[in-house]
């Protein structure tokens, strides 16, 4: 319950929006396949940004030690 007003970090917030971008490129994928390819493929570049992100991330800790 209180993580509801808990701040969400760019990653987070990221892969939600990699998650919406996805279901609605289902949803479209049975009437309008242009659309969902549009999607999916916004959804994939986004998806590249997230591991770029979390790969620094990764190395900007493991720096820090």
């Amino acid at each position: 319950m209180f993580g509801l007003f808990r701040k969400r970090s760019p990653i987070e917030e990221m892969k939600q929006r990699h998650r919406r971008l996805e279901e609605q490129a289902f949803a479209l994928s049975r009437t309008d396949r242009k659309a969902s390819d549009a999607l999916t493929a916004e959804a994939h570049a986004l998806w590249k940004e997230i591991e770029a992100l979390m790969e620094q991330e990764k190395s900007g800790n493991s720096e820090g030690k």
